[in-house]
Parts: structure tokens; C-alpha cells; sequence
């Protein structure tokens, strides 16, 4: 199962698209070769794109559901309200967009609330960055030494937002309060589970923690 999709690139490599879905020009996207970031990433980690059988979204921001194009026919996990949210007309202006997504081939397997979607991998509905938004919870099996990790996603972007119980900026319909009150609820569920909790964009977390897994599973990072 693979945890959202990066960018659709396809909209990034061709000029006109590119002004059409990426000209904010604060947030710039950029690709780090000319191959597909996804594929290569996947390749480092010994996995083929065929290999991913199952695809959790977090939610449909651009940069986690752009990448969906390449899975049609497995299914889609993703929270009900995100995917209505997602179709609805307002929801361009905040960077979801229905060309990553509204395909008929998509198996979509829409839950409404936390529900566990594959086993050792649940789904925690983390409404306020977007409507629909959900973190996951991840059982590592007792093969690989057990334990686990609570991915965050946007519910909480960076180390910040966990350490001080600090808003995410980003929030559709939501108010910082409310943003907070999932920050806690994800700390209580790691905390319950003693799993890691990791934030959705952290720069130096990530990192880190790319080279810590491929260290255990014996894989080579992407550089």
C-alpha cells in the first residue's frame, strides 16, 4: 500500500499546464530530474510501480494526489467528505484538483471516520487542513521488529506544530482551534501506541527518517 502520490508531473512539464495548475509563484514545485519522481523513488526502495496493489490518500491537495493517475484499477482509500469536497466547485481554489482524480477507472473505497482500510494500516480521519483529511496509523509486523508509526500528513506539517500544538497554516473551513484539538489527538493515539508521531513536511525529519528505514529494511535511500 502507498501513503498519497506526490505531484501529477504531467502537469508540470508541459508550459501551458504548468501556468494553468502551478503559477502560484510563492509555492513553486520542482522536479528533481526529468523522470518520474514517484517511479524512481519507489525503484530506490526495490518496489515496482506495478508492485503498489493499494493507495491511501491522505487528502487531494496536488502534491499528494497528483500521482494517482498512475494507479487506475486498485483501490483508492480516502475519507468520503474529501472526495464530495473535492468535486465541488469551490474546492480549485484551494489546490485540489479534479484532473489528479476524477478518472471512472479509480476504485475509490470511501470510509466516513477512522476505519482500519489494510491490516496494520488505519486510517484516522484528521478533519481541518482540508475536510476529508485523515492521518494513518502504521503496525510494523513483529518480522521487522514491531512497533509502528502515526503519519500525521498535514495535520501537522512540521516538528512545530507537534513540540508547541502550534495551527497548521493551511485550513479549509476549520479554525485554529480545531486544528490544534487534532494535533492532541495524535499525540494521544502515539503516545497510547508509544509509535513515533511524524509530521507531514518536516525538512529534517524526513530526511532522517528515510535513511533510519532504509537502514532496517535494507534498502538504499534515494539521494
Amino acid at each position: 500500500m502507498l501513503l498519497d502520490t506526490g505531484f501529477n508531473t504531467a502537469l508540470m512539464h508541459d508550459a501551458a499546464l504548468r501556468r494553468r495548475f502551478h503559477g502560484d509563484p510563492i509555492h513553486r514545485a520542482i522536479l528533481p530530474g526529468p523522470g518520474e519522481p514517484l517511479e524512481e523513488a519507489l525503484s530506490h526502495a526495490g518496489i515496482e510501480m506495478s508492485d503498489v496493489h493499494a493507495v491511501g490518500l491522505s487528502h487531494l491537495h496536488l502534491d499528494h494526489a497528483g500521482g494517482l493517475r498512475h494507479f487506475t484499477g486498485v483501490p483508492v482509500h480516502c475519507q468520503r467528505r474529501e472526495l464530495e469536497y473535492g468535486l465541488s466547485p469551490e474546492a480549485e481554489r484551494h489546490a485540489i484538483f479534479r484532473i489528479d482524480f476524477d478518472d471512472p477507472k479509480h476504485d475509490w473505497r470511501l470510509v466516513d471516520g477512522d476505519a482500519e482500510i489494510a491490516p496494520g494500516v488505519t486510517a484516522v480521519l484528521t478533519s481541518g487542513h482540508t475536510p476529508g483529511h485523515q492521518s494513518f496509523i502504521v503496525d510494523l509486523d513483529d518480522s521487522v521488529g514491531g512497533g509502528g508509526f502515526v503519519f500525521a500528513f498535514d495535520a501537522a506539517d512540521l516538528t512545530e506544530n507537534l513540540d508547541r500544538e502550534v495551527s497548521v497554516g493551511g485550513r479549509v473551513d476549520a479554525t485554529p482551534e480545531e486544528s490544534v484539538e487534532q494535533i492532541r489527538r495524535l499525540k494521544a493515539l502515539a503516545a497510547d501506541r508509544d509509535y513515533r508521531l511524524i509530521p507531514g513536511h518536516d525538512p529534517v525529519v524526513w530526511p532522517a527518517l528515510t535513511t533510519e528505514l532504509a537502514d532496517r529494511f535494507g534498502r538504499t535511500p534515494a539521494r
